[in-house]
Formats: C-alpha cells, structure tokens, sequence
C-alpha cells in the first residue's frame, strides 16, 4: 500500500489535494468520517491562507469551495447518519 506524503512535506497548496483525494478514495467506511474532517481542516487553513494574499486566486477559491461542497456531499452518502444529525 502507498504511503501519503505527511502534510508538513507538502506546501499547504498540495496538503489538502493530497487529504481530498484520500477522502475521496477511502474504502474502508470505518476511515471515511476522519479522513473527510482531515481534508475539510486542509482546506479551510489553505482558504485561511488566501484569504491575505493580495493577487488574483479566484480560480483557487472556487476549486476549494467545491471540494468542501464535495466532501459535504461524500459525507451525506456514506456517512447516512450525519444526514440526520445535520
């Protein structure tokens, strides 16, 4: 099985493309739930970081709005029970 890269390796512009798509891709349901909320704390401190930077990142600022939307969707099919909790 591959290894991730740690996130400290990574610069925070990959970290959390690295933490989506291994959210994305987990199979085992029992990981799904920390790998979801371990890519949304990803992009929110990228966010955080754009979020002082004075040039053109409107591109960034949509691809990161749709993967927390995608994560939110993931999270409702797989995870039924935090449809309800919501």
């Amino acid at each position: 099985m591959k290894k991730h890269p740690s996130r400290k390796a990574l610069p925070s512009e990959l970290a959390w493309h690295v933490l989506y798509q291994a959210a994305l891709f987990e199979t085992d349901r029992s990981k799904v739930r920390e790998r979801i909320a371990a890519a949304e704390r990803a992009i929110l401190v990228r966010i955080k970081e754009l979020f002082v930077v004075t040039n053109d990142h409107i591109e960034e600022d949509q691809v990161l709005d749709d993967a927390l939307y995608a994560l939110r969707a993931l999270r409702h099919c797989v995870l039924p029970e935090a449809s309800s909790a919501a």
